[in-house]
Parts: C-alpha cells; structure tokens; sequence
C-alpha cells in the first residue's frame, strides 16, 4: 500500500495535514523527529512532509532529522518550521523575523512551479510564525513571498525538495487542499485510491490472527460510533467469545442505554449493562472543578470496570484481551511513542488512550487506532451499523458532568437531559442534523427570575451552542434561524420544569473552546 509519513515538530495542526492527506486517497501517518533513515527505507513511502513546531532551528535542542533522510531520494514538502529546517540544514540562514506574521497573508507567487500550480498570482495564506528564512541555500530557489517574508516558498533546483512559510492545512488557506493535491499527485506521484471501508475485510482477518488463541475478549461500550464500530469489528472475527459491558454512569444523553441496547440487539451482539448511576453521583458530591470531575469519573469507571470484569470471569472464564475504541487522534494526542505529540499540550485526563490497561493487565487490542473519525464512520457504514449512531453528535468522555457547569446533582442531570433532548429533536426535525458540527447544552450554576401565570419564579438558566468547523481547531456559532431559536426556547420553557431561561452562545473559537468545560 503507497503511503506517505508526516514528521511530527509539534504543531498544533499535524493532525489536520494527516486528516486531509487522507481524505485526498492517500494513506498518511504521523511519526517523531527521532524516526531513522532504516525504518522510512523499510516503510518505503512515496513521499514525507515536515511539519510545523514551536522551536527554531538555530537553538541547540530544536529536534532535528536523521541527516540520512534527505539522501534517500524522496520528495520532500517542509511546512513552516520543516521549510525552515530544509533552509537550515542545506546551508540557509534562518533568524528571528524582524515581524512576526500570525494570521491571514496575501501570498504573491514569484515563478510557475508544480507546487502552486493553479494557484492565481496572489493567495490568502495562513501563517503562524516568529522566524524567517533570510538567506535560501544556494541549490534552492524562491517561488513566493509575502509582505513580510522575502521566501514564502521554496524548491530544489532538481524538484525533490519544497518548502512552505504557511499552514495549508488550515481553512484559513483557501487553496492549501490544491498544493497538498500538487505534491501529492504531481511531485510524490501517488494514485489515490486509499479508502478506509475498502479495508473492513482485512482488519476483520487480522482480528481473527491476532484473537485466535483468546479465550474472551472483552471490550467497553459507551454508544459511541467508535466503540460500536469496534465491537462489530471483533465481533464478526470471533464471534460469542466478544463480552460487550456498557456501564451506564448515569451522565448519558435521555435514552441513551435503551438506544444502545437495542442498536445491538439488530446487530446480533449481546451487551451486558451495568447500572452504576448511583456510585457516579456519589464520586461528584459537592465537586465544581471542571478537571476534578474527569478524575473522579475515570477513577470510579475503572474501579466498575475492573469489578465486573473480574465478576464475568468468574461467571464464564479467563479474559484474556481488552478491546479500545481508541482511533488516531486519540493516539495522536496522547503522546504516544510513534509520533512527536509529546510537544503538544497536555489533553484533558478524559481520554481513553490509557487508564483501564495498567490496571486491569490484559492484552489490548486496538482495531481503529490508524484511523480518523470521518474514516471510522466509512468503516462503520460498510459493517451496517445503523445512521443514528454512525452520525450521533460528538459527546465528551465524562458526559453531562462537564456540560452542567456547577456540581452535578441527579436533579441537574435530568434536567440537562431533557432539554438536550429537545434541543436534538428540533435540530433533526429542521434537516440540520448533519450540516452542524456539534450543537448541544449547557446548564449554568445560575438562576433567573421568571414571570410564570400570574407568580414569579427563579429558575435555572441553560445555555444553547451550536459550532460549524472543518477541523475542530477552530469554529464558528452557526446562525440558526429566529423561528428555530424560538421553537426550542419556547419548548423549553414549557416542557422542562424549573428552567425559565434559554441562552445563545454566540462565541467563537478563539478566543472560547466548543465545551464549555
């Protein structure tokens, strides 16, 4: 299979470069700074892209390649700190930029050249940088600049060898997906035809390999297209030996466990479910940091988890293998060995890369861990799995706990819940479900006054949000229409006891984040 290794400097945006890398047919993935030249001759890919990072180049830790790579004759596309680690390696001179450019910049295109071709004279780039190449090596040319960078782009005079000051994978560059197409497609020579769903029958027959000596395997549902997806997976490789446990914490959207239930049921697959409610709002008692409660909720999941998985091999026998939903970004962000995300900001103690191995000490397997979301739902389409979980809104690890701002009470849950149900209905019944990144609610620790019949009340108040976005990294409020606000709001009102006002949140990302916790 033709592929392509994206080299990991720490950007915030590398998984954007795999994510669209793929979605143009090209199988991608991220590996660290430290990979050697042995391991990309033995991975043979077609082509490598370097990405972005907060170091310079110049300082004496900036991570650096293997100098052994750029003899292997393979093209090379640096984006932003990888173009200026090309400038510097091959004899440029990079220095801190006399101004630094983040944001939008008119690109002006020197010379025609394959890597920008189809682009107009002048472009609307994204660029994120403090230091600039003042001085090109002499076997490179420059192919555009910018008002503030005198190379904006650049290749080797034998056309191995390209670099960009700007971040083409954002959306911020309009016509970033027609230069990584060019150097896909025009300089690496890649075909295109990598599909995810194309290659349901071969994990299936790698499960069956890698399973066949497990007595059971056993794998955590949550009503996710991700765990789903992977228990439909191991479940068509090994059939009954697969123990599905959904611990139902009670933080779960209204219906959520019958859904699942019978999800399953259709897809053939038993689901054992364990009612935990009571132990969950029992750990939240009196907590309001949002980070706490992550803690507290992963701690007493694994404690559920661990128990009853000790209990059903009591019941039915050895337990050999722990099945993930874990999927690439997870990987990604969690720092793990083959990519240079150990740079990157701590992520919230919720993710589920880690946690249940270390103590419950069986084998993991993690069928979906080398793919994205999008590719996960391609993936779960061609096993069948039905719309409604395939396309279910993103929810966060700790549920409703981090969307009730304030300590969570079983009262303020089933009052979240009911008014994330209307809310979910309104949107359906519009046709908007699909075309919105993710909407939801929140419920605020304050209370407002009301004007109910002739009282007055003081009620609770919840905040509405909806985001559009390409990539999650940032996101715009969607302006839904007057008529839909109203519908919602007023059912609201009506339907859901004790809460008297409903809010639009009308921020976008920056400067807020798409939870509110």
């Amino acid at each position: 299979m033709e592929s392509l290794l994206i080299v990991d400097f720490g950007s915030q945006y590398t998984k954007l470069i795999a994510k669209m890398v793929r979605e143009l047919g090209v199988y991608a993935e991220i590996v660290s700074p430290e990979i050697k030249a042995e391991e990309i001759e033995r991975r043979a890919p077609k082509g490598l892209i370097l990405s972005g990072g907060p170091a310079s180049v110049y300082a004496p830790e900036a991570p650096r390649l293997d100098p052994a790579i750029y003899r292997l004759q393979i093209p090379i596309l640096g984006i932003c700190y990888g173009m200026q680690l090309l400038a510097h390696e091959f004899g440029g001179r990079v220095l801190r930029g006399a101004k630094r450019e983040y944001g939008s910049s008119l690109l002006e295109i020197l010379q025609e050249n394959t890597l920008l071709k189809g682009l107009g004279p002048c472009e609307e780039v994204w660029m994120s940088h403090g230091d600039e190449i003042q001085e090109l090596p002499k076997e490179f040319i420059s192919l555009a600049k910018t008002a503030n960078v005198a190379h904006a782009a650049m290749k080797s005079r034998d056309g191995r060898l390209y670099g960009i000051q700007f971040h083409p994978e954002v959306a911020h560059t309009p016509k970033g997906r027609e230069i990584l197409k060019n150097f896909l497609f025009e300089i690496c020579g890649f075909e295109g035809q990598w599909r995810p769903a194309d290659r349901v029958e071969e994990i299936v027959a790698e499960l069956r390999q890698q399973l066949a000596h497990a007595r059971h395997v056993l794998i955590g549902v949550s009503g996710g297209v991700d765990s789903s997806t992977a228990a439909v997976l191991v479940h068509r490789a090994i059939g009954p030996r697969l123990i599905s446990l959904f611990v139902d914490t009670g933080l779960l959207r209204l219906g959520e466990v019958e859904r699942t239930q019978r999800v399953f049921e259709r897809l053939g697959i038993e689901l054992k479910i364990v009612d935990a409610k009571a132990r969950f709002l029992r750990a939240l008692a009196g907590v309001t940091d949002p980070e706490e409660k992550r803690k507290r909720i992963g701690t007493e999941f694994i404690r559920v988890f661990e128990e009853e998985a000790r209990r059903l091999e009591r019941a039915l026998g050895p337990i050999d293998v722990l099945v993930q939903g874990t999927i690439y970004s997870d990987v990604i962000e969690s720092g793990a060995p083959n990519t240079g995300a150990r740079r990157a900001d701590r992520i919230k103690s919720h993710h589920n890369v880690g946690g249940l191995p270390e103590r419950l000490n069986f084998k993991i397997v993690e069928p979906l861990r080398n793919f994205f979301k999008d590719e996960v739902r391609q993936i779960g389409l061609e096993l069948g799995i039905p719309p409604e979980i395939i396309w279910e809104q993103p929810f966060p690890g700790p549920g409703l706990a981090v969307r009730i701002v304030g300590e969570v009470t079983a009262e303020r849950v089933a009052l979240l819940q009911r008014v994330d149900a209307i809310l979910r209905e309104e949107i359906a019944q519009a046709g908007l479900s699909r075309a919105i990144w993710q909407y939801f609610a929140v419920l605020l620790p304050v209370r407002a006054v009301a004007v109910l019949g002739d009282g007055r009340a003081y009620g609770h108040v919840v905040a509405l949000r909806a985001v559009e976005s390409r990539d999650g990294m940032t996101a715009d409020w969607v302006h839904l229409s007057y008529d839909l606000l109203e519908r919602v709001s007023s059912r609201i009102t009506n339907e859901v006891e004790g809460v008297t006002r409903v809010v639009y949140d009308i921020t976008s990302k920056p400067p807020a984040t798409i939870e509110w916790e």
